[in-house]
């Protein structure tokens, strides 16, 4: 309890809310990161997610691929770069961590597109819908939950992760741990860790926000009324297809 009083000491402490290594700063800097790897991120997996998703090919190799890509050391691949491209920048640890966020973002999109209903999009394309109308109109509407929740859990990631590209002269919250570990200033460190943390839940919570509001209306309104048929038709003792009867 003792270093979680001093942490929080040091979090309420106004001279670390000041000046270019103020809480503030960091905070901005490690969400600046994170967006412009996300964005990186995106760009490159979901297309591919997309395109594998509709057409149902190459999800083996997108399965290995990922698996292998979550696999690779953050920390030694952040270091490796930084060697190979002889600077030290925000370069490295962004091409590192972007890495790491393909995988969810990928595995979001194309099993998104894999969870529509084959009978929907057989429907879409009997009413003379080209393939990306199809896309457009219904595989992404329909899939846009489980889509976001693979930026979620990439984001969830690379907020987390960002803190050890500080082992390089970047910003971001890290800087709260590596400069405190150089000075054996724990609370400091415990301080920082704190903020990443309480970074990771809000950023969460407004990804699990925006999960329920891309929920397509018609397909939460289909939901309700099959519930209440379910129910209306065990009230009367009919026995609904797919379950057996209640005795």
């Amino acid at each position: 309890m003792t270093d979680f009083a001093a942490a929080f000491g040091w979090l309420f402490d106004p001279v670390n809310w000041m000046g270019p290594g103020g809480i503030p700063v960091r905070i901005g800097e490690h969400l600046l990161y994170t967006l412009l790897t996300l964005l990186l991120a995106v760009v490159i997996a979901l297309p591919i997610g997309f395109a594998i998703g509709h057409t149902g090919r190459f999800r083996g190799l997108a399965v290995g691929v990922s698996g292998a890509l979550r696999a690779l050391p953050t920390l030694g691949l952040v270091v490796y770069l930084a060697l190979i491209m002889a600077n030290i920048t925000i370069v490295p640890p962004l091409i590192a961590l972007t890495i790491l966020a393909i995988p969810p973002l990928l595995a979001g999109a194309y099993s998104g597109l894999e969870s529509v209903n084959r009978s929907t999009i057989d429907a879409a394309r009997a009413v003379g819908m080209t393939e990306w109308q199809i896309f457009a109109k219904v595989e992404l509407p329909l899939s846009l939950p489980l889509v976001i929740g693979g930026i979620r859990s990439g984001a969830l990631q690379v907020i987390a992760t960002w803190t050890v590209a500080a082992i390089l002269p970047v910003g971001g919250l890290g800087r709260f741990l590596f400069d405190g570990l150089a000075v054996q200033n724990y609370p400091e460190m415990l301080g920082g860790s704190i903020i990443v943390v309480v970074l990771a839940l809000v950023v969460d919570g407004l990804f699990a926000v925006t999960q329920k509001l891309v929920v397509p209306r018609g397909v939460t309104a289909g939901k309700v009324r099959a519930d209440v048929q379910k129910d209306q038709s065990r009230a009367f003792g009919i026995t609904v297809p797919g379950r057996q009867p209640t005795l």
